[in-house]
């Protein structure tokens, strides 16, 4: 199962105005003619999505709705399900109005994702879930991976974020529960290819004792976690997740900044290891902010691969009207977030990570 697409209006970054008349936003009511296109709506590929654009457009907002839907499809009693969807923006909001962000208080504010065939919308003006009754117990299988590395913080962290108001969001505790879990016994011939790939950059392996995460490396020696680069640290995630049984085909991977503290060198691996699960079925989103990373995806992708670009940017009013339309001056852009899609990067316009990229080869040659 995959995620075919997300729609939303009024929610933190993405807001909208209801421009036509015979509204009625207070109760959500939506009459015929009005302008529905107004939400902010991203189709996705069964492949690997790649979000783009600065920072504020909403890509980490868009990966957490995601995450929030399909761990709401889990069919199992949690009397705070709801109270849990909010923690996963973050953990110190108590009331979904923080989330709302209309030009008036009493504009119609929601997000819905779908699967093509089933559709989850959390209503915040409802304050309440649309929908659950066909989305509980698709039972969608989803791993969030923050920016924030955190199986550094294992020790003891699970007990005191429940006993206590730390500072980490739901996402953030739900990634040390994930590298928690079981291993598996048995491992896909191809996700093992994986696995030893990054064995032999991390030098060996990732073990769990008395909630703290080790490198095994080869030659014997065991090295706490948090003593290893940062950057072998996301490898080693990789390598648990795999190991636990939890990138396997029907799976969605979330991954906020992959190149996050990653040598450059390092990314054509990341790469190859995306689409590699991607192969093997699992549906990928990542948010990142590095050109040559997203690159990558794209040029080491076979006609088996399935990578698809999103760039979300800041409108002007030409942008509204659809005419091509490079924004440099940041006096120019209205409040609204649109995005464009494509199998290319060349074919994005404006995009911002190409941008910088090219500011910088100006300013090596003097141009």
């Amino acid at each position: 199962m995959s995620v075919k697409s997300i729609e939303i209006l009024n929610v933190m970054v993405f807001r909208r105005q209801i421009r036509k008349n015979n509204s009625d936003s207070k109760n959500g009511i939506i009459q015929s003619g009005d302008a529905l296109s107004d939400e902010f709506r991203l189709d996705f590929c069964d492949g690997i999505n790649v979000l783009i654009g600065e920072n504020g457009v909403g890509k980490t907002t868009i990966l957490k709705m995601i995450y929030a839907a399909t761990q709401w499809s889990i069919e199992k009693t949690d009397p705070g399900k709801t109270r849990k969807l909010l923690q996963f923006f973050s953990n110190s909001i108590s009331d979904s109005d923080a989330l709302k962000n209309g030009v008036n208080p009493e504009d119609y504010s929601y997000y819905k994702v779908s699967d093509g065939e089933h559709i989850f919308q959390e209503s915040l003006s409802h304050k309440g879930i649309f929908n659950y009754d066909q989305w509980l117990g698709l039972n969608i299988q989803s791993v969030y991976i923050p920016a924030t590395e955190m199986l550094s913080h294992s020790k003891g962290f699970l007990a005191m974020n429940q006993k206590y108001n730390m500072p980490f969001d739901g996402t953030q505790n739900d990634i040390i529960v994930n590298a928690s879990l079981p291993e598996t016994r048995e491992i896909p011939a191809s996700l093992q290819g994986v696995m030893k790939k990054i064995g032999e950059v991390i030098d060996g392996t990732v073990v769990q004792e008395d909630d703290t995460f080790y490198v095994l490396k080869k030659d014997g020696r065991k090295i706490d976690f948090s003593l290893e680069a940062e950057g072998l640290r996301k490898l080693g995630l990789i390598w648990k997740l795999v190991r636990n049984g939890l990138l396997e085909k029907d799976s969605i991977l979330l991954w906020d900044e992959p190149e996050a503290n990653l040598n450059p060198e390092l990314y054509p691996l990341v790469a190859e290891i995306l689409l590699t699960l991607q192969e093997n079925g699992v549906q990928i989103f990542i948010a990142t902010h590095s050109y040559n990373f997203a690159k990558y995806l794209e040029i080491r992708r076979k006609e088996k691969n399935q990578v698809m670009f999103h760039n979300l940017y800041h409108g002007t009013s030409a942008v509204s009207k659809q005419i091509p339309n490079v924004i440099t001056d940041r006096k120019q852009r209205d409040d609204e977030i649109y995005s464009q899609s494509a199998y290319y990067l060349q074919e994005l316009n404006p995009n911002y990570i190409m941008i910088a990229d090219s500011r910088l080869l100006d300013e090596v040659y003097g141009e």
